[in-house]
């Protein structure tokens, strides 16, 4: 036994997932998931997001049971901090986030200056065979390495998204430029859930 299992759920004699998560699916009204860069400039996104929907609460308050248990959250906005701000690096994240909580919005915000537009695909390829001695050409789809154009990898992004089996069909997906300098975000793409849902 690890000495770590009595912090899993899963190592409970008495776990029941369909009732643990039953019990997760209310103690976060988890609605938004913002997936964006962790370049620190970048850090207030989510507060962009949830001013800009306007009904959503981030970073919300940590709710405390009566022994001082860390239970719950009032957060509706989850963010998933990638590289880039790339949705290749997030799909896991979203397929856990729709099972343990429910999600209304998935948005992907790409920002201005990101260190992601400062090399190529080939250029990090290479790099890595010359600097690391690794072949790394066939690990990632070369479109989600780098951002070259902003338009052109949100709607990428988003539509990688929309088209993965771990999204649920019936969010709404948002693609966002995000100007570091003046906070502003600017949409670039909006499908709506009801959109997909008629096709």
């Amino acid at each position: 036994m690890s000495n770590f299992d009595r912090f899993a759920f899963s190592a409970d004699p008495s776990f029941d997932e369909a009732k643990t998560r039953e019990v997760f699916s209310h103690a976060v009204p988890l609605k938004t998931l913002v997936i964006y860069c962790y370049d620190p400039r970048a850090a207030d996104i989510p507060n962009a997001v949830a001013q800009l929907f306007g009904n959503e609460i981030f970073p919300g308050e940590v709710i405390l049971d009566t022994s001082g248990k860390r239970v719950a959250s009032t957060a509706t906005i989850f963010p998933v901090i990638v590289a880039g701000g790339r949705a290749i690096d997030a799909l896991r994240s979203i397929t856990v986030a729709q099972h343990l909580f429910g999600i209304e919005n998935i948005v992907v915000v790409h920002h201005s200056y990101c260190g992601a537009t400062t090399f190529t695909a080939d250029g990090i390829i290479d790099a890595y065979e010359r600097e690391q001695h690794a072949d790394i050409s066939d690990v990632y789809d070369r479109g989600s390495i780098c951002i070259e154009d902003y338009e052109a990898s949100l709607k990428r992004d988003t539509g990688l998204i929309r088209a993965h089996a771990g999204t649920p069909k019936h969010v709404n997906i948002f693609g966002y430029f995000y100007n570091i300098d003046t906070g502003e975000l600017t949409e670039v793409v909006k499908d709506g859930a009801e959109a997909t849902l008629r096709v």
